[in-house]
C-alpha cells in the first residue's frame, strides 16, 4: 500500500518556525501507529503581509507579488491534487493571495461548534464576495472588484448540506444563510428558494444582524446548519469559538475545502492565528493549532484512529506541567512546548497495528515521515524562493490575525 501523501505550504513570518513542528509532530504519530506518509513540501515561500510591506517598492510591486504568490499556491495545490494528496497543511499567508486562490478553486471553511446540547456547523464561504476581489489602483483610489453567482452559491450550499448530514445521521434541522442579501437586488432570495425546492429543505436566508440578535438572545439551535457569507463569517468565526467555549484562536487549527472539480474536495488545514512576524524565529510562537493540526491530518487521512484524542490529552498534560508559551501565561518556547507535549504522548498513545502501511524506502529506514526527493526532512530546499523576513517587526500587525487567515 502507498504511503499517503500530505501536502506542505509555509508563509512567511512564523511558517518556517511552525513546518518542522508539523513534520515532528506527523512523524511521531505515525510512528507510534505504525505507519507512514510522505510530506511534499511546496517549493516556495509564500509571503506574508508583513514581508511584503517590508520588501515591496510601492502598491504595484505588491499587487505583483500578490499575483505570483496567488498562481504558485493555485498551481501548487492543483498538482497535490492530481498526485493523490488527501490533505494540505498551510501556514499563514498574505490574505490577498490566499483569497485570489480561494475564489479560483471554491473554498470554504467548515467549523463545527458545539454550544450546551446545541449542535451548529459553520461553513464560510469563502469562494465569492468582498474577500475575494480584484483591485484596480489610480492616483489616491482603490476600486475593489468582485461578484457573487448562482453556480458558487448552489455549490457552496450543496456541499454544505451533505457536510452537515455525515456530521449528523438527522440531518440539519434548518438551514439558514447570513448575508447582506439586501445588497443584491433579490437575487439571493431566488437562488435560495430554488435550493429549499431542490434540497427538500427550507433554506432560509437572514441578514448578519438578524442572526448575532438570536444568537445573542437565545444561543443556537440544534442542527443548525449556518452558510455563511465572509464578510460576517470572519469576524463572527472566532466570536462564536469564544462565546462557546472553545478553545482561543492561537490554539486552534481549522478546515477549508477546495469544491473545484479538479480538486476532488482536497482539504487544506491551517492554524487559526496569522502569520505573527514579529515573533519568527525567536522560538516563540504558540505551536499547539499546529500540533492539532497534525493530529487531525494524522486521524482523518493517514489512518491514524484515536491521534486527535491523545494529542489533546498530551497537551492537557504538557500545560499541567506548566509548558505554555508568554501568550498563555507562561515562559516555554516553541521547541520545549513541543517536547512537552510530544513526551506526555509517547505516554498516552495506544499504537495501532504495525505494518498496515506498505514502507517503500530502503530496509532499515525510520518508519515515519518520507520527506520528498532531493529536500532533507524537515528543512529548506537550496533553491527556496526567499528567506525569512528580518525586522518587520510592526507593531499593528505583531499577530496579522485578520490580515493572514
Amino acid at each position: 500500500m502507498t504511503a499517503p501523501l500530505i501536502a506542505l505550504a509555509v508563509g512567511r513570518g512564523t511558517g518556517p518556525d511552525l513546518a518542522p513542528v508539523f513534520e515532528r509532530v506527523l512523524d511521531r504519530i505515525t510512528r507510534l501507529h505504525g505507519r507512514q506518509v510522505r510530506v511534499e513540501r511546496s517549493p516556495r515561500t509564500y509571503h506574508s503581509y508583513v514581508s511584503l510591506r517590508a520588501e515591496a517598492a510601492g502598491t504595484a510591486e505588491i499587487a505583483a507579488l500578490t499575483e505570483q504568490d496567488a498562481a504558485h499556491y493555485e498551481r501548487f495545490c492543483r498538482e497535490q491534487a492530481a498526485a493523490g494528496a488527501r490533505a494540505v497543511f498551510r501556514t499563514a499567508i498574505n490574505a490577498q493571495s490566499l483569497y485570489l486562490v480561494r475564489q479560483r478553486l471554491a473554498a470554504v471553511k467548515v467549523e463545527p461548534i458545539t454550544a450546551g446540547d446545541a449542535r451548529l456547523l459553520l461553513v464560510r464561504d469563502q469562494a465569492q464576495g468582498f474577500y475575494t476581489g480584484e483591485n484596480l489602483h489610480t492616483p489616491g483610489k482603490v476600486v475593489r472588484t468582485m461578484e457573487f453567482s448562482r453556480d458558487v452559491t448552489e455549490q457552496v450550499v450543496r456541499y454544505a448540506v451533505r457536510r452537515a448530514r455525515e456530521l449528523w445521521a438527522e440531518g440539519p434541522a434548518r438551514v439558514q444563510l447570513a448575508y447582506k442579501y439586501h445588497l443584491l437586488d433579490g437575487a439571493l432570495d431566488d437562488w435560495a428558494q430554488g435550493l429549499s425546492a431542490e434540497l427538500g429543505l427550507d433554506v432560509a436566508l437572514f441578514q448578519p444582524d438578524t442572526v448575532n440578535r438570536n444568537l445573542i438572545a437565545h444561543g443556537p439551535a440544534d442542527r443548525t446548519l449556518l452558510v455563511a457569507g465572509n464578510e460576517w463569517a470572519d469576524i463572527m468565526h472566532v466570536v462564536l469559538l469564544d462565546r462557546y467555549g472553545s478553545e482561543r484562536q492561537e490554539n486552534r487549527c481549522t478546515e477549508n475545502v477546495h469544491l473545484h472539480p479538479e480538486l476532488n474536495g482536497l482539504p487544506e488545514y491551517q492554524t487559526v492565528h496569522g502569520s505573527a512576524d514579529d515573533l519568527a524565529g525567536r522560538d516563540l510562537v504558540n505551536p499547539l493549532a499546529t500540533v492539532r493540526a497534525a493530529a487531525r491530518i494524522a486521524e482523518r487521512h493517514a489512518d491514524c484512529p484515536g491521534a486527535e484524542a491523545a494529542v489533546e490529552a498530551a497537551i492537557a498534560a504538557a500545560q499541567a506541567a506548566g509548558a505554555r508559551t508568554p501568550d498563555l501565561g507562561g515562559t516555554a518556547g516553541t521547541t520545549a512546548v513541543v517536547d512537552a507535549v510530544l513526551a506526555s504522548l509517547a505516554g498516552t498513545f495506544v499504537p495501532g497495528p504495525a505494518g498496515a502501511v506498505e514502507d517503500t524506502r530502503p530496509a532499515g529506514a525510520d518508519q515515519g515521515i518520507r520527506p520528498a526527493e532531493g529536500r532533507p526532512a524537515g528543512g529548506l530546499r537550496a533553491n527556496e524562493d526567499a528567506a525569512d523576513s528580518a525586522g518587520a517587526t510592526d507593531a499593528a500587525d505583531a499577530t496579522a490575525t485578520a490580515a493572514a487567515r
